[in-house]
């Protein structure tokens, strides 16, 4: 039975619902493995014929005895070195000892170049040798560590760097003989290999390296330029393009864990990537990681807390109800006064002679009785206005037509008063006549619409194809204008982009002594302001562009009634073809990228400092394999096993080859990288032909493992370079072996 069959509680939100990660991983600096005592045991147990075998990888320097199963010492080739002033001290760090301290981290220094496993700092090889001889208990009799050495080194690996190294193991800690073997060979003789492919991928490259009755065919060797810290690397670019605002840093030591723990071969990759980030299953594919953070301090109150507050908020809207009611009906207490009086006013300017009606009349300054008579019309309409708005009863008031007695009487018929009067019946007059044009011109303009409404109906009916596609036609390009105007408003956050040097040519212009379209030759009489549209300036400062947000929203008003024209009468577009539709974070694929399948709130300080990964978990190690991806211009990595196999051997040696295909070091160790490398060979290989492919037991140690049991085999004493060969051959002298590189 299918799940849905019984799930009693299906989602509510339809097939895109939120749904939260199924797990969260978090991230931390390198560990500070504490202080390590001298092991002593070791140098007990040896003999002057007992070799230090010293695995000088990129990542990590391993180190121990040839009789040992595990390198008894392993740290990061890094050193650091600074005088504390204070102190009057200097203080050296080595290997992970440089986590200890946040000035050492800062100071320190690797071995190698980065990303590559050419030796640039030699002081740091002689801090990492120095801490590698006290910490195994190499008492240094005679001057010297008085032990043999075995070293690995890279395929090709440069003559200075081996002469240079040479120079510092004899003349500097006086060993007694020293011999190098190439790493991905000790790992393939270690796991019993004989003729096969050794395919080694480790921290700084990737090598392939055919191996015929024990002997590695160097001169077929082929590398590839990628390994574990340019899968690091190639990940922070893809996060960086992903996150450009992140807040916090993702360190190089961080990356190299992320590739490690959340990365994997696809099996199908094309396929894959194409459905990495469909709703189904993305909760599971999206790996979420958490780097730390800081949350804002939100105080939050009890219930009853919030009860007692909101009680006080309707307490206090009570009394400000009363005192507003109390100031009202004062007022209307007030207006009734005044309009008795003025009514007892006009009873006895009535009564009395026309003199003393003018001189009661200016004691309260009035003209006539006329303004008088106007006066108290406006209070009772006022007064009966407040008592029907205290009631509840707001009848509609019944507009009279207003007269102008006086426009048409001559001047000289008219006092000095009457003129006046005249003059104000004239404004009145014209601005009731301006209302009345302004009604008339909106009815005009109501009918006009309803026209417009009619023709395009017509329209629809005779022609609901054209209709439809006009619609369509206005509908994209009110979005483009959308577009465009949220395109000017990002860029305004970038200064070089050309919105904001316009913007900024108008503050400048503005704040000149002499703006550059204001001043007129002969003249600095400033004229900004004498025309309208020298103020949208300032709505071109604020947005970018001469608009405003009215306007923004008679676009977004505009768009909602064409697209509910569309979804009427056009079958084709639904509620999901709206833009507010198509922006919902739920069919959203940019949201699915970069913040998975549950909603982001840009204001939580927690999802902000987060990650997603999704397609990074295949497309990082996918490099190995389509190098082009990331901008190498190199062939895959089954590309180059395919030219070996197939050019560069001969029939014989291709049969017993290709029996025994061999993965070993730290970057084989993702999850899928044999079984695809297999499927991948078999499309290439000619049919029927008989391989295998096989990784090492512990793709890691066994280099260091394969070291230790060569230098304790009877054929290694004849690969070492004795002290006095050193000083008599020079330091470029080299004794090959089938386990080592051949001199240059």
């Amino acid at each position: 039975m299918a799940p849905s069959a019984i799930n009693d509680h299906p989602a509510p939100s339809g097939r895109n619902s939120p749904k939260a990660p199924s797990k969260i991983w978090t991230v931390a600096d390198p560990p500070f493995q504490g202080f390590r005592p001298i092991d002593r045991d070791g140098f007990r147990r040896s003999s002057s014929s007992t070799a230090i075998v010293i695995d000088n990888g990129s990542s990590t320097v391993r180190a121990g005895w040839s009789f040992d199963d595990k390198p008894r010492l392993s740290l990061p080739p890094l050193a650091a070195r600074y005088r504390d002033r204070k102190l009057s001290r200097t203080f050296t760090f080595v290997g992970s000892d440089v986590y200890s301290d946040g000035t050492a981290r800062g100071q320190s220094k690797n071995i190698y170049e980065p990303g590559s496993n050419i030796i640039n700092n030699w002081d740091v090889v002689e801090s990492v040798l120095d801490y590698v001889f006290v910490k195994l208990g190499v008492e240094g009799n005679n001057n010297g560590i008085d032990r043999p050495i075995v070293m690995t080194e890279p395929v090709a690996n440069l003559g200075y760097s081996r002469k240079t190294m040479s120079e510092i193991l004899f003349e500097c800690y006086s060993a007694p003989s020293v011999a190098y073997g190439i790493d991905s060979l000790f790992s393939y003789n270690y796991n019993g290999g004989n003729n096969g492919l050794v395919v080694s991928s480790s921290y700084s490259s990737t090598h392939l390296i055919p191996v015929v009755q024990s002997k590695a065919l160097l001169s077929q060797a082929t590398r590839l330029n990628w390994g574990r810290f340019q899968s690091a690397e190639y990940l922070l670019k893809l996060l960086k393009l992903k996150y450009p605002s992140f807040p916090g840093k993702i360190s190089d030591p961080q990356a190299v864990d992320i590739v490690r723990e959340h990365c994997y071969v696809s099996q199908d990759y094309e396929n894959e990537i194409s459905h990495y980030l469909d709703w189904t299953g993305l909760e599971d594919r999206d790996h979420v990681i958490q780097f730390p953070f800081t949350e804002q301090v939100v105080i939050q109150k009890t219930e009853a807390e919030l009860a007692r507050a909101a009680e006080k908020r309707k307490e206090s809207g009570r009394r400000l109800q009363e005192q507003a009611a109390k100031m009202r009906l004062e007022k209307l207490m007030a207006k009734e006064q005044e309009l008795a009086y003025y009514k007892e006013l006009l009873e006895r300017v009535q009564a009395t002679t026309k003199k003393e009606g003018k001189r009661l009349l200016e004691s309260d300054d009035f003209d006539d009785e006329s303004q008088l008579d106007k006066k108290i019309r406006e209070m009772e309409k006022s007064i009966r206005k407040a008592r029907n708005k205290d009631l509840g009863d707001l009848e509609e008031e019944v507009q009279e037509e207003p007269t102008f007695p006086l426009v048409d009487t001559p001047d000289d018929q008219l006092d000095e008063d009457g003129i006046k009067q005249k003059r104000q019946q004239k404004l009145m007059k014209a601005n009731h006549e301006a209302r009345a044009r302004a009604k008339v011109e909106k009815e005009r303009e109501k009918a006009r619409i309803a026209e417009e409404e009619r023709l395009d109906n017509e329209r629809r009916a005779n022609d609901p194809e054209g209709w439809i596609e006009e619609r369509r036609v206005a509908r994209q390009a009110i979005i483009q204008k959308i577009k465009d105007r949220e395109r000017i408003k990002s860029d305004l956050g970038n200064r070089k982009s050309l919105a904001n040097q316009m913007r900024m040519k108008s503050i400048a212009n503005l704040a000149s002594d002499t703006p550059a379209k204001k001043r007129r030759r002969g003249g600095d009489e400033d004229t900004f302001g004498a025309d309208d549209n020298d103020w949208g300036v300032y709505r071109q400062i604020a947005t970018g562009e001469g608009s405003d947000d009215e306007e923004e929203e008679d676009l977004n008003s505009n768009l909602k009634v064409i697209e509910a024209q569309l979804i009427k009468h056009d079958p084709n577009f639904t509620e999901d073809s709206t833009r507010e539709a198509q922006q919902d974070w739920t069919k959203s694929m940019a949201h699915a990228f970069a913040h998975g399948s549950a909603p982001y709130d840009p204001e939580s300080q927690r999802e902000m400092h987060q990650i997603h990964l999704n397609v990074e978990r295949i497309r990082v190690p996918e490099v190995v394999f389509q190098p082009s991806i990331a901008g190498l211009e190199q062939v895959g990595l089954v590309e180059i096993a395919t030219g070996i196999l197939n050019e560069r051997l001969a029939e014989s040696q291709r049969k017993d080859v290709l029996k025994d295909v061999f993965l070993t070091g730290g970057n084989t160790l993702f999850k899928g990288f044999e079984e695809r490398l297999r499927t991948e060979l078999l499309a290439v290989l000619p049919h029927e032909a008989p391989f295998t492919v096989r990784k090492a037991k512990d793709p890691v140690l066994d280099a260091w493992k394969g070291a230790a049991k060569w230098a304790g085999s009877a054929n290694a004493k004849q690969a070492f370079v004795t002290r006095a060969e050193y000083f008599d051959k020079g330091s470029d002298y080299l004794k090959e072996h089938d386990l080592g590189n051949a001199y240059q």
